[in-house]
């Protein structure tokens, strides 16, 4: 299971990069994520820092929890992928493509990749097309936030 959402910026792509790859502020773009602190002293991002991000789930009948990140890929102004790892699995892979264009701005692509096995299977019919649903209506919130402070500067 698996979705992208794209949205243009007016902002260059290091700009933008930095905006969502400092992920002690998507509490502030994101619908669902409410914090996040980096680990075993990691203090930005490079590829294999941890950091857990306490996220709201829904917004009628919110679930908190927290979630364990380690970042997988990470290029300033061209790409951010973290995976939510449980113990060393990895569950849920997030990514942000930054893509210059010929304004000066960017296309910035966020994505998720739950992969295809068994259970995705399963769960798609029964509950996971609506959160596919969900995901994608809430990256494009997110990019939409991101986008607002990219272009107000």
């Amino acid at each position: 299971m698996r979705a992208a959402v794209t949205l243009h910026m007016n902002a260059a792509p290091d700009k933008v990069w930095s905006l969502v790859s400092d992920i002690t502020k998507m509490g502030e773009y994101s619908p669902e994520v409410v914090e996040a602190e980096w680990l075993g002293g990691a203090t930005g991002p490079e590829p294999g820092a941890r950091y857990r991000g306490h996220v709201k789930r829904n917004e009628k009948w919110p679930i908190l929890y927290w979630t364990t990140c380690e970042i997988t890929e990470c290029k300033p102004g061209e790409v951010f992928e973290f995976a939510v790892v449980f113990g060393d699995r990895k569950v849920n892979v997030w990514r942000y493509e930054f893509r210059a264009t010929p304004d000066g701005g960017t296309d910035v692509t966020e994505s998720y990749d739950l992969g295809d096995n068994l259970w995705t299977k399963i769960w798609y019919p029964l509950g996971g097309v609506l959160r596919d649903r969900r995901n994608q209506r809430d990256m494009r919130k997110t990019l939409e936030r991101v986008k607002a402070v990219a272009e107000a500067a």
